[in-house]
C-alpha cells in the first residue's frame, strides 16, 4: 500500500492538519476571550507625584 492509498488522496493529510490547526486556534482564542478582563473592570495606576498634587 502506498501513502496515497492510506490517506485517500495526496492532500488529505495536509487538509486534516490544517483543520486541526484551525480548531486549535479557535480553542486558544475562545480561552483568551473567556479570560479577558473588560477595560471597565480595570483601574489605571497613578503615580505618587500626580496623586499628591491633588
Amino acid at each position: 500500500m502506498s501513502d496515497q492509498n492510506k490517506l485517500g488522496t495526496p492532500g488529505e493529510g495536509e487538509r486534516i492538519e490544517a483543520a486541526e490547526r484551525e480548531a486549535a486556534l479557535r480553542r486558544v482564542l475562545a480561552q483568551a476571550e473567556a479570560e479577558r478582563i473588560p477595560v471597565e473592570e480595570t483601574t489605571r495606576a497613578v503615580s505618587d507625584r500626580r496623586w499628591r498634587r491633588g
